[in-house]
């Protein structure tokens, strides 16, 4: 079982070699792994919360440009963790 799994890490590692990044996605992944997690989740709420704001105040046009923000700061929070877990660097590393 041991070795199963040896080969299979591996094979991905390998695998991992043979589809490396450029050196400029290498260079944004560096940059955005030192941005941490709660940045995306705040700007996130912030988002909520301005949208919430302005469509109180009657600004409902600019509420909803607002209120879209959210959805890519998670993306982008998303991408942050990924990176974190699985970025380029665990090739550069070794």
């Amino acid at each position: 079982m041991a070795q199963a799994r040896s080969t299979a890490g591996s094979r991905h590692f390998g695998e991992a070699q043979r589809h490396s990044e450029g050196t400029l996605a290498y260079s944004i992944e560096d940059q955005t792994a030192r941005i941490p997690s709660d940045v995306f989740l705040w700007a996130a709420a912030g988002s909520i919360c301005g949208s919430l704001a302005m469509k109180m105040a009657g600004r409902d046009h600019e509420a909803l440009f607002v209120g879209q923000w959210a959805p890519t700061f998670l993306i982008l929070g998303l991408y942050n963790k990924i990176v974190k877990v699985a970025g380029s660097d665990r090739v550069h590393s070794s």
